[in-house]
């Protein structure tokens, strides 16, 4: 039965006004939630089919957790100095912070470094007893940490602690994020505390750390400068893995884009033509070397004469695909379908697990529509939002795993209750507002104090608004890729791949062409069964053209491609856009994601 839409952005906004509307809304859900529910013997069905692989799943060491106070606030103090040409160090702190992930890759150099004190203690300075405290020499190596985030005006720090000279709560790696993107300030740290409280899935421990930095590469020492508030979330390396309760020495990559494919770069790592450089472009090598369990599972992903729940069995776990799944849609956290996470398998064993790392892009929507950004395509709801992954579009084919994805669907959401999530989001912004619109942090905030306060009353109620999608995008035809355009003879020709229906119900796809991206200004329109168009059009050289493909299926539903156009730092989903010379001849306008 095909479920219409309950709860949208307009809704959403309309909780600014009114709260007890997002209540109501809140109700509505948890009726149909209740109504979705399996009888026992269908949940016991499920559980059947799934305990063989439901018993392997990893357990959290909850244990770290219990001693940390999820409002508290760590103060740290960072004296900088250059060091010296064989550590990378003898750089200037300006130099740390002028340069970018992207001028490093131009360049083809590692990321400079500044030789750092590192002291722990409160606001009055450090403290007896705690990281650095009466030392003077420097105990750590700092850079710049992160990719697209190194472009911003604030920047993240890992701070690598030298050996034999201590820890901070038994890390030696400190990674401090500032998340300029996010109003709020502490999404991050929301998500990964609410996951210590799911039992199918893997936390890290995270803390508020108010930064003071003490810059004497310039050549003066003008004291300690306020850089505000940051986020330190652990590090997942041996010594964490070890912490967790998993094993040091097992396989761990750190995804930075990968979709499961066998690229060509996937070579043995002691395979002549190897190129690690090329190969951690895709995922990092944090663990072992060894690389072969990883490419074997690789090769069985993208081989589909083996069905996916053999796949599955033998090289994942059913519970901690769905719930990890589960967690991101249910949160918005759509930058999840080829990055941000981690890949684990221990030692002697042949599962992989699927481990969450960086949130901040949870719990967007109210925020984006308030600062007028489009950045949630439709495809990025729901599960099509993981459709252009290999694996996880063949996951989410077979009907086993779509049955166990809606139970983890069903327990998360009972779990993240708008009372649950607002009483947390109250002790984090009593907290974080009065850094983020003061001293250094006020100069960067992307929202005003007012905005801030309807960010975090809608905020609670966003799930359910998440919920929703995902319903809708089981619906919906799924996303899919168009070719460039060509334009010949007064003949315009693209093709594009089929679309999926869940359904199988039958597809029909609609072409539009216009002169600009709001698709407004219509030249043409047509409208067809097929995969590919070619039609008589007049088109005017010199000029920018946008063209969308949209597949709507029997039941009404519709779903448009996974290429975009980008403007005004906005992304307008579904269409492709390209420029036809004076000559004739067609240049594509694409897009280079950063």
């Amino acid at each position: 039965m095909k479920i219409s839409r309950f709860v949208s952005m307009s809704v959403l906004i309309l909780a600014l006004i009114c709260i007890s509307i997002f209540q109501s809304s809140y109700d509505a859900a948890m009726e149909e939630l209740e109504q979705q529910k399996k009888t026992p013997s269908q949940v016991e069905d499920v559980s059947f089919a799934t305990e063989d692989v439901f018993a392997e799943n990893i357990t959290d060491n909850y244990a770290l957790y219990m001693n940390d106070d999820p409002y508290d606030v760590i103060t740290m103090y960072l004296t900088v100095r250059p060091g010296n040409a064989l550590e990378g160090t003898d750089h200037t702190w300006e130099e740390i912070n002028r340069i970018s992930a992207f001028d490093y890759q131009d360049m083809g150099v590692d990321r400079y470094k500044v030789a750092g004190l590192l002291q722990v203690g409160d606001e009055n300075g450090p403290v007896f007893g705690e990281l650095g405290y009466g030392e003077t020499a420097p105990n750590a190596t700092v850079n710049i940490r992160g990719q697209t985030s190194t472009r911003y005006r604030q920047k993240n720090y890992k701070i690598e602690i030298k050996d034999n000279k201590g820890s901070f709560r038994g890390q030696t790696t400190i990674a401090l994020n500032k998340h300029e993107q996010d109003g709020i300030r502490f999404r991050n740290k929301l998500c990964f505390d609410l996951m210590t409280g799911i039992d199918q899935m893997m936390s890290l421990r995270t803390q508020f750390v108010h930064l003071y930095v003490n810059d004497l590469t310039d050549g003066s020492d003008d004291g300690f400068e306020d850089y505000g508030l940051y986020t330190q979330v652990e590090q997942l390396n041996k010594t964490a893995l070890k912490a967790h309760g998993l094993n040091k020495n097992g396989y761990l990559y750190k995804i930075n884009f990968f979709e499961f494919y066998m690229y060509d770069e996937m070579k043995l790592v002691n395979d002549p033509d190897f190129d690690l450089d090329a190969f951690e472009e895709y995922m990092e090598i944090k663990g072992s070397n060894d690389n072969r369990k990883l490419l074997e599972m690789i090769q069985d992903v993208n081989d589909y004469s083996i069905p996916i729940e053999t796949v599955i069995d033998e090289h994942f776990n059913m519970e901690n695909l769905t719930y990890w799944m589960a967690f991101h849609i249910l949160t918005g956290n759509v930058d999840t379908s080829s990055r941000n996470f981690y890949l684990y398998s221990p030692v002697n064993a042949d599962t992989w697990y699927i481990l969450s790392w960086d949130n901040d892009g949870s719990f967007m929507a109210t925020e984006n529509d308030l600062r007028g950004l489009v950045d949630f395509g439709g495809w990025q709801m729901g599960v099509s939002n993981y459709w252009g992954n290999i694996l996880f579009q063949r996951c989410l084919k077979s009907e086993k795993f779509r049955e166990a994805l809606d139970v983890a669907i069903q327990d998360e959401l009972a779990y993240l209750t708008p009372e649950r999530i607002s009483s947390m989001i109250q002790g984090y912004s009593k907290v974080v507002k009065p850094y983020v619109f003061s001293g250094r942090d006020a100069l960067y905030s992307p929202i005003t104090s007012q905005q801030y306060d309807e960010i975090i009353a809608a905020l609670p109620y966003e799930p359910q608004y998440y919920y929703q999608e995902y319903l809708n995008s089981l619906e919906k035809p799924q996303p899919f890729y168009m070719s460039d355009i060509t334009y010949e003879n007064g003949t315009i020709s693209l093709a594009w791949d089929p679309s999926y229906d869940f359904d199988s119900e039958n597809i029909t796809y609609t072409v539009t062409v216009a002169r600009d991206y709001e698709m407004k200004d219509v030249i043409a329109t047509y409208q067809g069964v097929w995969t590919n168009l070619s039609e008589k059009i007049t088109l005017d050289p010199g000029g920018q053209y946008f063209v969308s493909v949209t597949a709507t299926n029997e039941s009404g539903y519709s779903q448009g491609a996974f290429d975009f156009y980008v403007a005004n730092d906005n992304y307008y989903f579904g269409m492709k856009s390209f420029y036809l010379n004076l000559d004739g001849s067609v240049v594509m306008d694409t897009y280079v994601e950063e």
